[in-house]
């Protein structure tokens, strides 16, 4: 069966409760066989002993194999001699075709390596139902590079559920594996799109950088709608696989180790630069509106050189980073 062939076939099988009453029954069958085998060894006894042995030790097996029991938000694929036969999606006991086989992608599991290699190996806690419930994927952080190409660390958890469990277990090896390999495809990806963060300095490279839109986005300033965009992006990618992608969050940004503390210095020296140009830009109106006011209420007449000796002495006052030290002048300031 190839990807385009997988439809979703509901089942709607009998109750299981009658079969597994008979089944009990059949089963019950021997004890009496064997009471008339030795009661009476006719003809007879012989012919319901033997009855009794293949009812309870053939027909009931089979029986029991039939039985198949689905909990609340799980679901059943059943294929029969290699063919997809249907899936059970209502939670409830049942009984179907004895040689139906419940498929499952999940006897398998993903493990890694301490050397980073990723293996498959068996999966010791093997389950028959597919889950439909909401599950968590917590992607682990990875170095990527930002668009700038800082190299930063980023990790995201992905809520999603099955919702076609048909087209999970059939278009794809194994969803699971199948959803974290996308998962941190997507993560690379869009990472590689958007700049960390802008500084004024970035601008022109910024500019220089194809597809960059620097008054729009950054991961760390746009993290919510970098994550819907990884979202969509992911949806697009496990649709075929019958998964719904509910929610995508980014759970962890930084810069990497190598380059964290030079750019948290180049992030002091920004805000310090940003301070120093508030202070300057005040310290400059406060010494317009200290000249302005002494000559237009004449409480003392100054000179040019006077006026830009005043000036400087207001803007090391006001500029300056440690208090001022007064000095009193008992002679002419002339």
């Amino acid at each position: 069966m190839n990807k385009k062939d997988v439809t979703e076939k509901e089942l709607k099988p009998m109750n299981g409760i009658g079969m597994l009453i008979l089944s009990i029954i059949l089963v019950l069958s021997l004890p009496l066989g064997i009471l008339m085998l030795v009661m009476n060894q006719n003809t007879l006894s012989i012919t319901v002993f033997t009855l009794s042995i293949i009812l309870s030790c053939i027909v009931a097996p089979i029986l029991w194999a039939g039985l198949k029991s689905v909990q609340p938000n799980e679901a059943r694929v059943l294929t029969l001699f290699g063919s997809y036969h249907g899936t059970i999606s209502h939670p409830g006991f049942y009984f179907v075709n004895p040689f139906c086989v419940s498929y499952s992608p999940e006897s398998t599991k993903l493990s890694v390596t301490p050397t980073g290699e990723a293996v498959v190996t068996p999966n010791q806690k093997l389950t028959r139902c597919i889950s439909l419930k909401t599950q968590t994927l917590n992607n682990n952080k990875q170095k990527v590079n930002d668009l700038l190409g800082n190299p930063i660390i980023i990790g995201a958890i992905v809520l999603w559920r099955v919702d076609n469990p048909t087209q999970a277990v059939f278009s794809v090896e194994n969803y699971k594996v199948y959803l974290e390999t996308q998962t941190d495809s997507i993560i690379r990806n869009v990472s590689r799109l958007y700049p960390y963060d802008i500084f004024d300095e970035d601008d022109d490279a910024a500019d220089n950088v194809e597809g960059t839109d620097k008054q729009e986005k950054t991961l760390r300033g746009s993290a919510l709608e970098i994550a819907e965009l990884m979202k969509a992006e992911l949806q697009k990618r496990v649709h075929d696989a019958g998964l719904i992608i509910e929610d995508v969050r980014i759970t962890h940004l930084a810069y990497a180790e190598e380059i964290a503390a030079a750019m948290l210095q180049r992030q002091q020296a920004a805000a310090i630069i940003a301070a120093r140009q508030k202070i300057v830009d005040g310290a400059v109106g406060m010494v317009k509106m200290a000249i302005d006011k002494l000559g237009e209420e004449e409480v003392v007449i100054l000179d040019e050189e006077r006026k830009a000796a005043m000036v400087s002495n207001l803007l090391v006052v006001l500029c300056g980073s440690h208090d001022a030290q007064p000095i009193v002048n008992s002679g002419s300031i002339y």
